[in-house]
């Protein structure tokens, strides 16, 4: 049987409507397209998701009603609550397909840890935008926080920005790998994954974001999946984006895509951690990486369709 760690983008989940209905809903549709893998009857999943709206959705609620008798929680800890909320719709959402197909399923939602290096140079340079855009408010944000670190973003108001320490390993390895052994559809690494640090024989949860691409990766390797497939807003991956000249990716070697990172093909924001991601996968395991939109998954497992990125 094929295992696949499928890697779910933010388009998978956000709508124009923040409810729990509209989301709900989103991720109805988001199985449906899933279960088409497990139909074939020869594929495993292992699905990890981002949360960065809900996140934000969460923290806003949290500072409309923080006080000093009832602070906001932590970011690692608002990070296990989407992961926990996401898992849990999923779940469902998965059980449901799975029924109208008349296919057997077992899903599990795992939250799950991730251990960073608490040297890393991003907690030095701290880059994730996370919560709500500031304007007139922000020298107020900055008395109450100034632990935080705001700066303008993109022109459209402040954010505070958080470090983004890539993964080195995954703190629930065991316990996953017992479940994708025994055929569990197993859902986790939500959002990346909740950044722990170790100090001896403790645990301590960091105010970092790790970016769900290279936890993805991380989590393919960890299970020996045969696949990596990263679902995004578009087909392909693409050089010279919205230009006159630009072009679609099919199939590409390793060599090549590390040529694309060289000459700045790919936006920092978007397109080049799943690239990078994805790179280092196919180095590490020697088996190929997919960059596809959720929509077009009839077509890749039809042909193959996407930008596919093959080992050198």
């Amino acid at each position: 049987m094929k295992r696949i760690v499928v890697a779910l983008g933010g388009n998978a989940i956000l709508t124009d409507d923040p409810s729990a209905q509209a989301q709900q809903a989103a991720l109805m549709k988001t199985a449906d397209y899933l279960t088409e893998f497990i139909a074939k009857g020869d594929i495993q999943l292992v699905i990890t998701h981002g949360n960065g709206p809900q996140v934000g959705n969460l923290l806003l609620q949290e500072l409309a009603g923080s006080t000093k008798s009832n602070p906001a929680m932590p970011l690692d800890t608002v990070g296990a609550m989407t992961q926990g909320e996401i898992g849990l719709w999923l779940a469902n959402a998965l059980n449901i397909c799975a029924k109208r197909r008349q296919l057997s399923l077992n899903v599990a939602t795992m939250l799950t840890r991730i251990v960073v290096d608490e040297h890393d140079n991003a907690f030095a340079h701290p880059s994730k935008p996370i919560g709500p855009f500031y304007n007139e408010e922000v020298a107020e944000i900055e008395k109450e926080h100034p632990d935080w670190q705001i700066v303008e973003d993109a022109g459209r108001g402040f954010r505070r920005v958080v470090p983004s320490p890539k993964p080195i390993s995954v703190m629930e390895a065991q316990a996953i790998n017992t479940l994708v052994d025994n055929d569990v559809t197993l859902i986790a690494g939500g959002g990346g994954g909740v950044p722990v640090v170790k100090a001896g024989a403790e645990v301590h949860g960091v105010e970092a974001v790790i970016d769900k691409d290279f936890s993805a990766a991380k989590l393919a390797e960890l299970v020996d999946a045969d696949e990596l497939i990263i679902l995004t807003a578009v087909k392909y991956v693409t050089l010279n984006y919205q230009q006159p000249n630009q072009k679609d990716l099919h199939e590409v070697r390793v060599s090549q895509m590390k040529e694309y990172l060289a000459d700045n093909q790919f936006a920092s924001g978007s397109m080049k951690p799943k690239v990078e991601a994805a790179i280092s996968y196919a180095e590490s395991t020697g088996h190929k990486a997919i960059i596809t939109s959720l929509d077009n998954v009839s077509s890749y497992l039809k042909d193959g369709d996407g930008t596919v990125i093959v080992p050198d």
